[in-house]
């Protein structure tokens, strides 16, 4: 199943990203919970899901605070409201990220442009997230019926350095964990052969976010240097069950204008299934 992530036009409404991926044939939705009310109503979205046929297969627990009222602040009761929020749909599968291992500033940067920064500061963090990650989670999972999918996490940049700002956040640590997301994107920033990182957690992998890499994340499948197409073939051949969400910015799909954003659309979803077929 190719499902598209309604993260990649974070920038449309949520029912406007149900009618693209429609309208480009795409097989089902993974929404991310977001700043749009409408990605954590469970009433709208079955109807939404109803209404275009396509099933939702997986939502992504909201990464950053959410402006809403009922929803924790902390990412351990932000994970437990998308579980729930994914038994009422009946939705199999739910994505979440790596804990970060330090506290940030976040702020912004004012000189010829305005610019948002998230500077580390290394003062390690001890968070019950971690810990439920390490310790709960399987028990977490048998008692809830959802499987949890955590999320290998990207390299950043901090002048010319390399940081890794997520825990468990390498190919030994993260196999630590029964199911996982697998993001292409994110290797790449390190460097990786998705198709070897692959072949190493394949018994863990119940869910693919593709995306290619050409020195910036999340671009559309087609066009980077990672070997996608290689990736989609062994998943095929592996006769792998999970969804394959293509999880992409807004400006690889050409966003801005909704005719070649459909294009862009189809285009990624017949690189897709050309692979796999």
């Amino acid at each position: 199943m190719i499902a598209l992530s309604t993260g990649s036009l974070h920038n449309y409404g949520t029912a406007r990203v149900f009618d693209l991926a429609a309208r480009a044939g795409f097989d089902g939705i993974e929404v991310m919970i977001d700043h749009r009310w409408d990605t954590r109503h469970p009433g709208y979205l079955r109807r939404l899901s109803t209404a275009h046929n396509l099933p939702i297969v997986a939502l992504h627990s909201p990464f950053l605070t959410l402006d809403t009222p009922g929803w924790p602040e902390d990412e351990l009761g932000r994970l437990q409201h998308t579980v729930v929020l994914a038994q009422t749909l009946g939705v199999p599968t739910v994505v979440t990220h790596l804990p970060f291992r330090f506290h940030a500033l976040i702020g912004r940067w004012y000189a010829f442009r305005q610019h948002n920064f998230k500077l580390p500061v290394p003062i390690r963090r001890r968070e019950p997230y971690s810990r439920f990650l390490c310790n709960g989670l399987v028990a977490f999972e048998a008692e809830v019926g959802i499987t949890v999918a955590v999320e290998n996490m990207p390299a950043h940049r901090f002048l010319r350095w390399q940081v890794n700002s997520y825990a468990f956040n390498s190919i030994a640590e993260i196999a630590r964990f029964p199911h996982l997301t697998l993001d292409t994107t994110h290797l790449g920033t390190w460097g990786l052969d998705p198709l070897a990182v692959y072949e190493q957690l394949r018994e863990r992998v119940v869910h693919v976010h593709l995306s290619n890499f050409d020195g910036r994340e999340h671009r559309s499948p087609p066009d980077g240097h990672l070997p996608l197409a290689d990736l989609l073939r062994c998943l095929a051949r592996d006769d792998y069950q999970g969804a394959i969400t293509v999880e992409t910015s807004p400006d690889a799909l050409d966003a801005e204008d909704e005719n070649r954003c459909l294009t862009a659309l189809r285009r990624a979803l017949a690189f897709c299934r050309e692979a796999v077929d």
